[in-house]
């Protein structure tokens, strides 16, 4: 299912000009995508967005000063260095507790059994995005085609 949330990401909800269900839905069918995986795409990003809607604006009170442990079956699925990449932009200020719980959220919501970096950098791009991140945004999409590790300094 994230290659369809990618995909609508890229060419309907990134832009301005927003066409309606029907007409995205119509689209996507005839580009072979499954009409329940349309169905759930959609609701994968409802569902970011009222949790996004949901949380406090965002400020320094908000940085989180405990240590997140996660579960088994986030270990599982989302790899060490995906969790690494969601670490990184914590301490690097570009996301807060409630942001990374969101982010963690919707990783564990696809129904594939494997979170990779790059999937969770495109997870990651579309949250800050929905956010109207777009500075943070620009962070997150040179970083999904950079090759070499990000360094906080």
């Amino acid at each position: 299912m994230l290659e369809l949330l990618i995909y609508m990401f890229e060419n309907y909800l990134s832009t301005q000009n927003l066409p309606d269900f029907k007409s995205i839905t119509a689209e996507l069918e005839a580009a072979g995508f499954d009409n329940q995986d349309i169905e759930n795409a959609f609701t994968w990003f409802n569902q970011l967005k009222a949790m996004t809607n949901a949380i406090p604006v965002k400020n320094s009170a908000c940085s989180s000063l405990g240590y997140r442990m996660y579960s088994d079956n986030e270990q599982k699925k989302i790899s060490a260095e995906s969790l690494g990449f969601v670490l990184f932009l914590e301490q690097a200020k570009v996301l807060d507790a409630n942001e990374r719980e969101i982010i963690l959220d919707r990783a564990m919501a696809l129904k594939q059994e494997h979170i990779n970096i790059e999937e969770m950098r495109w997870i990651v791009m579309m949250a800050l995005w929905n956010e109207g991140r777009e500075k943070d945004f620009l962070f997150i999409e040179d970083a999904i085609y950079q090759d070499h590790n990000l360094v906080l300094h």
